[in-house]
């Protein structure tokens, strides 16, 4: 065990300036000697920090316009030296004193390159050099010195520093490193990230263009109550995200309600996207559960937000008890009402009123999360979302799924053509089919779903499923494949059961003969060619 090392001189050099008041007053408290530079060395001097500029302890002064400040032999000799009597010895030799404290968070590229408009050489201005180098160094050194990266740690280290009499002990310090090598590899994946993002030339590779290196990092957001099942342990990392990208869970607000377990970040995000994408429509609800959607619907005429979420609760009214709703307006008391008639687990929505707040507080254990910025990024120039997934031995990065061919731009193979109804139900079936697992067969009727078959290992199987589901409602519905009929009973299964139009993208060798047993039925067929499998 090392003897713990007073805090008798410290280098504070921070972006973030949150809580510097409170690592001002530690400082004042413990009476460390500070050096410091630019912004902080004035905004700790306002706070009454006896700061010295760290052009004047080396000597030398800041040039090339702030690039170069600390990268001095007198900075980095302080942080790095041993407590050896050789080092010690050419610390004096040098004029250079030890520095026991690094107080550095850096530069904020990943908020400069988040801003709409940001260039590519305002990113490459916000790079930190002279950050990372103190962090790695202080961190290198962590038995002698002490490194703090993060403005939450401030008061952790100023109550270690009086218990301990002006020291910090070694399992203190070595918390505060692995914390910084943290922070410089996030800040490093950041930055190869966006770099990503061009090629050699500097012009902006394709929106579905995959990294040839793939750096993924994750702040830890707390752990969960527990992850698929009670006995596994689980937390929810949030990683970076790139300009343009819709906001992640990570940023909604939770409300009420219990903790979130894992399952229910993997229904709220299956239910967001879903929401996200039918909103395109126009105002839509979508109701999750097991991370696949029971029911979605998009308004009809004038209908309210409370009159879309009951249709699409009521598509399937059973699998909604205990389910996961995601709504594409704000939540007032109307909504709210309709929502406390049924258990549900969560609800995602941009805002709830005071009122709905209010009404479903009698609900305790529902969790209410708001995502103001929910729609912010799903334009048709946003950056579609990399989503990845793990295996043994790796991980499978891909663009996230879009439905980018409608059923009004495929092409009819049958002699019916879909009516304009049926051009809009079947597109809505489209959208929720993206989200169903394969094999994949939606009915949709009147803006909303009345029959979902999914996870089935034949197309038939999951047509029979959706249609069973679905009952008398199926009569005058369209139907969503997934991928192609590879034989025509499952065109002959939704004949049987009502269905008047059909999308699917086309593709199988069966295509004639699936397309000939529609005619014969009279149901209209649209060929879009794009697969959408949900594995």
């Amino acid at each position: 065990m090392t003897a713990p090392t007073p805090i008798r001189r410290a280098l504070v050099s921070v972006s973030d300036k949150t809580h510097l008041e409170v690592l001002a007053q530690i400082l004042i408290d413990a009476q460390v000697e500070v050096l410091s530079t630019g912004g902080t060395f004035k905004s700790l001097e306002a706070l009454g920090v006896a700061v010295v500029k760290v052009s004047e302890y080396t000597g030398a002064p800041e040039i090339l316009g702030g690039r170069v400040k600390t990268l001095h032999p007198k900075i980095h000799g302080g942080i790095l030296a041993l407590p050896t009597p050789a080092h010690e010895a050419e610390l004096r030799l040098h004029g250079i004193a030890p520095i026991d404290l690094v107080v550095v968070n850096l530069y904020p590229f990943r908020q400069v390159v988040a801003k709409p408009g940001s260039s590519f050489e305002d990113a490459v201005e916000n790079i930190d050099i002279g950050g990372p180098a103190m962090v790695r160094a202080a961190a290198k050194n962590w038995q002698r010195v002490a490194v703090i990266v993060d403005p939450a740690d401030y008061a952790r280290v100023g109550a270690a520093l009086r218990e301990h009499g002006g020291a910090l002990p070694e399992s203190l310090r070595r918390s505060l490193m692995r914390k910084a090598y943290a922070h410089t590899a996030a800040y490093d994946a950041a930055i190869a990230g966006y770099l990503a993002r061009f090629d050699d030339g500097g012009l902006s590779l394709e929106t579905d263009a995959l990294p040839e290196q793939l750096l993924v990092a994750g702040a830890a957001q707390g752990e969960l109550r527990y992850g698929e099942n009670p006995h596994q342990p689980a937390r929810f990392y949030a990683t970076e995200q790139a300009a343009g990208e819709p906001a992640g869970l990570h940023r909604a607000v939770q409300h009420q309600g219990k903790a979130l377990s894992y399952n229910n970040l993997l229904d709220a995000d299956a239910a967001l996207g879903l929401c996200r994408d039918l909103s395109r429509l126009g105002p839509a609800a979508a109701v999750i559960k097991h991370v696949s959607p029971c029911g979605a619907a998009i308004a009809r005429g004038d209908e309210t937000l409370a009159d879309v979420y009951v249709r699409a609760r009521e598509a399937d009214a059973e699998s909604a008890f205990g389910g996961i709703v995601a709504l594409s307006g704000p939540v007032d008391r109307a909504v709210a009402e309709r929502l406390a008639e049924t258990f549900l687990e969560v609800v995602i929505a941009p805002s709830f009123t005071p009122e709905a707040l209010a009404l479903l507080a009698a609900k305790k254990n529902l969790r209410l999360l708001s995502l103001e910025d929910m729609f912010v990024g799903t334009g048709p120039e946003s950056q579609p979302a990399l989503r990845l997934r793990s295996i043994a031995g790796g991980l499978l990065a891909q663009r996230e799924d879009a439905v980018s061919v409608a059923a009004a731009q495929g092409r009819v193979t049958t002699r019916r053509a879909p009516t304009a109804a049926e051009l809009r139900d079947l597109e809505l079936a489209q959208i929720v089919g993206k989200a169903v697992r394969s094999n994949a067969i939606v009915l949709c009727k009147d803006g909303a779903t009345v029959g979902i078959g999914g996870g089935q290992t034949s197309r038939v199987e999951a047509a029979r499923q959706a249609t069973a589901r679905a009952g008398a409602r199926a009569q005058g519905a369209v139907l969503a494949s997934d991928a192609f009929f590879p034989f025509r009973d499952g065109v002959d299964a939704a004949a049987a059961a009502g269905v008047t139009a059909i999308v699917q993208p086309g593709g199988s060798v069966r295509d004639e003969e699936v397309v000939t047993a529609a005619d014969e039925h009279g149901v209209a067929m649209v060929f879009t060619g794009q697969r959408h499998f949900r594995h």
